[in-house]
């Protein structure tokens, strides 16, 4: 006796491993819902511990900047909410030191180090993950090496070379070690070697140069990782305090981090104004990455091709 079936209803085939639907949906809930009371306990307990340990402190800066100069900063029991709200110190530091110059030369820094490294870490990564040269494996390889060293290994012979350039007190002396990172040239190399090399060679065939792979094709793929890089080399720039005391002289051409210490000499009996001032400084961080944010998650998704 044979069974007539309908061509046009799908017939459904059992599923090898004997468990059916039943199967995918016990696979589908292995995750954080599948978590037993007491493990989920403890991840937001470790959860909670890492937000106090990492925005504690910034809080607690803030907090103190807002406080009256009549409330006891150093009770007992810490409060974290001003009883005296004033922005008073704001102003106050404003009026002590320029600080709006030292955060326009700070500002210069930056942006000649952002430009930097955006420039010469994309041209560095193109070439050396999609260009055949002799001994590329070997630049490659001092990249990986300037990794170890640590900063302050190189910070003299940085400071020679900059003198004999004729650089030293200059904002682009401060800028110029920094405008090319390692570590964003290897950022760079990661992403621009994700990218299949079937691209390139439909480029090539098309008749696209080297130049014209960069641009139209490179570039546009690997957005998120520059706003990693952007991101990465503005907070190193803006924060940097060793280097630019090291190479300015002139009090007015002082970075913000430097010009800051003037507080610290001038009013550490007053720990209000030195909070005022960081929460200053920290302002065109938070700017920045507001900014960026929404390509700077994208970055890990870098090396898709969308059709």
């Amino acid at each position: 006796m044979s069974v007539v079936t309908d061509p046009a209803r799908p017939v459904a085939i059992p599923d090898a491993s004997g468990t059916g639907d039943r199967g995918r949906r016990k696979r589908g809930t292995f995750g954080f819902n599948s978590l037993s009371p007491t493990e989920k306990v403890v991840r937001y307990l470790l959860l909670v511990f890492v937000l106090i340990i990492t925005i504690g402190p910034f809080l607690w800066q803030l907090s103190t900047s807002l406080k009256g100069s009549g409330e006891d900063i150093y009770t007992r029991i810490p409060r974290l909410l001003p009883s005296q709200p004033t922005l008073s110190h704001y102003a106050e530091v404003a009026d002590t030191i320029p600080v709006w110059d030292y955060m326009r030369n700070s500002l210069q820094v930056a942006v000649l180090v952002v430009g930097g490294n955006i420039v010469g870490s994309s041209l560095a990564g193109f070439a050396l993950s999609r260009l055949e040269f002799r001994f590329r494996r070997i630049v490659l390889g001092l990249f990986l090496a300037t990794l170890v060293l640590p900063g302050e290994v190189t910070i003299i012979s940085q400071y020679v070379t900059v003198r004999e350039l004729g650089l030293a007190n200059t904002l682009f002396g401060v800028a110029l070690p920094g405008m090319v990172g390692a570590l964003n040239v290897l950022l760079m190399y990661n992403a621009f070697r994700s990218l299949p090399v079937e691209v390139d060679q439909a480029a090539v065939v098309d008749g696209a140069n080297v130049w014209q792979r960069f641009v139209y094709i490179g570039l546009p793929s690997v957005r998120g990782t520059i706003s990693v890089v952007a991101i990465f080399a503005f907070i190193g720039a803006w924060d940097d305090f060793l280097w630019p005391l090291i190479v300015l002289t002139d009090p007015d051409k002082y970075t913000l981090t430097v010009g800051l210490q003037y507080l610290s000499g001038t009013f550490s009996n007053n720990p209000r104004l030195i909070a005022a001032g960081t929460m200053i400084a920290f302002i065109p961080i938070v700017i920045v990455f507001a900014v960026c944010q929404r390509f700077f998650f994208k970055g890990v998704e870098e090396g898709a091709v969308k059709g």
